[in-house]
Parts: structure tokens; C-alpha cells; sequence
């Protein structure tokens, strides 16, 4: 069983950055892909940005330009660089791990707002 461990949420006002952490219990390498998922009140979840075993990333396009996806495979971790954070980017930010199936994390809330 994979465990995936998000961090780095908080409460942050408009403009201002945050940068999300997700811990891996096993070699992220071994993933087809990862990547951040948020759910906004009311809203369905929704892909923010993904990263392949082959480096390649993808973005939603409100948030191009703003967030970056990284990893560390050396610390089996992926963060989410978050910059000019707005109030609609308020919302609970999950890490997802594809191994064949999906497994996720707990979640971390971003709230932004002044």
C-alpha cells in the first residue's frame, strides 16, 4: 500500500506563495505519474498539475504560469510551487500517485484570502 503524506497548506493572502510537500512511502520513481488535485467548495475535483515518470509536466490552465510541479526522487517527494496565489485557488489540494491504480493522499487546505 502506498502512503502519501501532504504538507505545506495554510492560510495566505492574495499575491502571496505557498509550496505544497507530498511524501511518498515508496520509490516515486516506481509511478507512472503524480500529481496535485485540488476540490473547491462546492466544486468537483480537479487536476492542477501532473508530472510523469518521463519529467513531463502538465498544468491546468488557470494555473500556468503561477504553480510549478517538482519532484526529488532522491527524497521521494513532489511539491507544488505555488505563486500570486488568488481567493479561487482556495481549496483542499490532494497529491495522487499512479501506480496502475490511484492512491492519494489525505489532503492539505489552501486557503487564500485577506
Amino acid at each position: 500500500q502506498v502512503q502519501l503524506v501532504e504538507s505545506g497548506g495554510g492560510l495566505v493572502q492574495p499575491g502571496g506563495s505557498l509550496r505544497l510537500s507530498c511524501a511518498a512511502s515508496i520509490n516515486i520513481f516506481s509511478f507512472n505519474a503524480m500529481g496535485w488535485y485540488r476540490r473547491a467548495p462546492g466544486k468537483q475535483r480537479e487536476l492542477v498539475a501532473s508530472i510523469r515518470r518521463s519529467g513531463n509536466t502538465n498544468y491546468a490552465d488557470s494555473v500556468k504560469g503561477r504553480f510549478t510541479i517538482s519532484r526529488d526522487i532522491a527524497k521521494n517527494t513532489m511539491d507544488l510551487q505555488m505563486n500570486s496565489l488568488k481567493p479561487e485557488d482556495t481549496a483542499i489540494y490532494y497529491c495522487n500517485a499512479d501506480l496502475g491504480f490511484s492512491s492519494w493522499g489525505q489532503g492539505t487546505q489552501v486557503t487564500v484570502s485577506s
